[in-house]
């Protein structure tokens, strides 16, 4: 027993050794959770307290599940093969397996994944001739599966207007075919599970009582019907419920998203009467200032359960704030570093980059393609491999060729314009005996598919010949309108990360006709080709096998989505801009903004000895130079622990209803300069063209706004303007803006 528990600290300890009762464990980043839960388990069955078939432990991942089983067995000479420990839908799907008549299912029923369950609603619409543009069908799909979370059958949604009463129509039929051919998507899983456990008493009141103590990990990424089931297998609101051991972090409920409740563990405190709430404090990953800094970032939300994380490995280094010029000064500079930290000794598997968006990769990638450095994406893909990209990229190569027959074929259909199967194979058939390209066979084609196939191919010519004297990131943003490939990812409700990344690549085009308008050096030859072949070229390297393989030393790239429950030596967390973190769609609601708050929390946890905060002043966004104001985060983190690579720019947080901002320096003061390396050029010097401050103009973009604030001169000058609730603050550059006075 000594052993089990040596090298606990004392919450640790007490956390472990909690008689059987309900209890929150307030885990914070790096405190031992996994060691806390684990050991728990350990405790319970070593002391004869429960055994291995009544006992119940929940986690978030399958990849959690197996280590949780890999460290029982190292602690106990127990065999945890059939232990009841898995993720919720794992749990759901072995209780169903075992009760599968009185859940109504087929004894082999089948699992629908993401993309299968996406299939079968896109055969459901097309088999009732339900019109796919009206009833987006991933939009149908986050309809389904968010009611089905909320514990909704179709009969107990509420439709407030026709198209809800549609779309509800929908989710019955979709739930009909499902139950005729025997699946199960994730959600039902779930859902029919709970059902199975409140109308069939027998059943629950086995599981109830076979369960005596119940263990969650990562409570706070509960949604509201894993809760409910948690509660019904708990027996709660009965003389002798389970006790549940809930283990979270309330500081890193970062996926509200996918439906997640961080109410959930206020709730289980208030619910459960909750007497033994335990705060593991001690943080055994990162040094004092780091987590100085995340304390008083997080400190500002509201309705915390509270804790404060502490250690005892000292202060550490202070955090390296960098303010660059621009995203690709931003980029060269952090590239350089890294290849500092790597001549220092560092790993390059130790050394992580962060971003809130997805869009920041691409910026960061090219510097470390470029530099020749080893890099990997984490939980995603590059780039250039993004779906996406690589549609939008099959059009700019049938601009560029058409004879290309891969990207005929890849986008013929995407967006969908009722091109079938059968039509392709005519297609293909006709190209082999004529001895052409799919593109250049179209006119021979007759019938329904010369016709549905023809109007693609001349819509591709009308490209052609519309972009024939455009500069190329102008062709760009044209494809991209003119395909329907942006009208497509607007209708998709989880389409904004995907319309961002094809904004990016817009601003990608921009830099590459930038770069290739650079003086060729002495002794060297301009490359050949028109600036879409070179372009499409230098896309296609990128997208080439410079990716780490598996194993190899390499710096790791990743949203801060994706680095929850990770941690390196070396931190750089990019981009710590208003509207980009904290991201724009969250300014004007408290909820969210939270949200972004334990977002940056999360990032700033994840360094163990060294944290990077970098920013621009500018960036380009949709092809177009977008200037930047440093994050509110900065105002939250204390002046002592920050050290400024670059001489402080008197940028300043937007003001906000919602705090930050209440000490940055009036964006009309002296406007310094960065590093000598970043001087422009003096500017010759003019007004504001006849506007003023307090003035209201009009933006073809951001409608009427009122002019608040101004900055630098000449070419240089820029207008701060609050646009109102709904647009919020915007800096923009006043030779570029095109203000109307109202």
């Amino acid at each position: 027993m000594s052993k089990l528990l040596e090298n606990l600290n004392a919450e640790q300890l007490a956390a472990v050794t909690l008689p059987p009762q309900a209890a929150l464990i307030l885990a914070g980043a790096g405190s031992g959770k996994t060691r806390v839960l684990t050991t728990r388990i350990a405790w319970l069955l070593q002391t004869g307290q429960t055994s291995p078939a009544s006992l119940l432990a929940v986690t978030f991942t399958n990849k959690a599940a197996k280590e949780m089983l890999l460290r029982l067995g190292a602690m106990l000479p127990i065999n945890t093969r059939g232990m009841w420990i898995g993720t919720f839908h794992g749990l759901c799907n072995r209780m169903l397996r075992a009760h599968y008549r009185e859940a109504g299912l087929p004894q082999t029923f089948q699992i629908l994944d993401t993309s299968d369950q996406l299939a079968a609603i896109k055969r459901l619409l097309k088999a009732m001739n339900v019109d796919d543009e009206k009833f987006p069908p991933r939009e149908l799909q986050h309809f389904i599966n968010g009611n089905k979370e909320a514990g909704y059958r179709p009969p107990n949604v509420e439709a407030w207007d026709d198209y809800t009463r549609q779309r509800v129509g929908l989710y019955a039929e979709y739930d009909a075919q499902c139950q005729r051919e025997g699946v199960c998507d994730f959600p039902e899983l779930m859902l029919r599970c709970y059902e199975l456990l409140e109308r069939n008493e027998p059943i629950r009141r086995h599981y109830q009582a076979r369960f005596r103590h119940i263990l969650v990990d990562e409570f706070q990424d509960t949604n509201r019907l894993q809760y409910l089931w948690l509660k019904m297998l708990a027996a709660h609101g009965s003389e002798t419920p389970a006790a549940v051991f809930a283990v979270g972090d309330d500081d890193q409920s970062i996926y509200g998203f996918r439906g997640a409740e961080v109410g959930n563990m206020r709730d289980f405190e208030g619910e459960f009467k909750v007497a033994a709430v335990i705060r593991l404090e001690q943080n055994y990953r990162s040094h004092g200032n780091i987590l100085d800094a995340a304390n008083a970032i997080i400190a500002n939300n509201s309705k915390r359960l509270g804790k404060n994380l502490w250690t005892d490995q000292g202060s550490g280094e202070p955090i390296r704030v960098y303010q660059a010029a621009s995203d690709l000064d931003e980029a060269r500079w952090i590239v350089e570093e890294i290849q500092q930290l790597v001549r220092d000794g560092a790993s390059r598997s130790d050394i992580a980059l962060l971003y809130r968006s997805n869009a920041q990769s691409r910026v960061l990638e090219h510097q470390l393609f470029s530099s020749g450095v080893a890099y990997k994406v984490y939980g995603g893909l590059r780039f250039f491999e993004r779906q996406e990209i690589k549609h939008a990229l099959a059009y700019l190569r049938l601009l560029a060729n058409p004879d290309d027959d891969t990207a005929f074929l890849r986008v013929v259909n995407f967006p969908t314009r009722g091109i079938g199967a059968r039509s392709l194979e005519q297609l293909q058939d006709a190209a082999r005996s004529f001895n052409t390209s799919l593109y250049a066979t179209v006119p021979h084609l007759s019938g329904k598919p010369g016709v549905a196939i023809g109007g693609f191919v001349r819509m591709v010519e009308e490209m052609r010949h519309v972009t024939s004297e455009l500069p190329l990131y102008e062709i760009v943003d044209h494809i991209l309108d003119t395909s329907g490939l942006r009208a497509h990812y607007k209708a998709d409700r989880e389409g904004q990360e995907r319309l961002e990344n094809l904004d990016e690549l817009v601003s990608a085009a921009r830099y590459f006709m930038n770069e290739a308008d650079q003086p060729v050096a002495e002794g060297e030859e301009a490359l050949p080709g028109d600036p879409l072949s070179r372009f499409l070229s230098h896309a296609s390297l990128e997208a080439g096998d410079h990716q780490a393989e598996a194993g190899q030393d390499a710096i790791q790239l990743m949203t801060v989505h994706a680095a929850k429950g990770l941690e390196f030596d070396a931190v750089f967390i990019t981009g710590v801009e208003e509207g980009l973190f904290p991201h724009e769609q969250s300014m004007n609601d408290l909820a969210s903004l939270e949200e972004e708050r334990r977002l940056m929390y999360v990032a700033v946890t994840r360094a163990r000895q060294r944290l990077y905060l970098t920013l621009a002043q500018s960036r380009m966004l949709h092809g177009q130079t977008r200037y930047a104001m440093k994050s509110r985060f900065f105002d939250e983190i204390p002046e002592a622990l920050l050290k400024w690579l670059t001489p402080r720019v008197q940028a300043w947080s937007a003001p906000s209803r919602f705090g930050g901002g209440q000490n940055a320096a009036p964006p009309y003061q002296n406007e310094s300069v960065l590093a000598a390396s970043h001087r422009s050029p003096p500017q010759k010097s003019r007004d504001l063209d006849g506007l003023r401050i307090g003035q209201l103009v009009r933006h073809a973009r951001f409608g009427e706004g009122v002019i608040v604030a101004a900055q630098g001169s000449g070419e240089d000058a820029k207008v701060q303007i609050n646009f109102g609730a709904d647009v919020g603050m915007k800096l923009l550059m006043l030779s570029m803006a095109k203000l109307e006075p109202v």
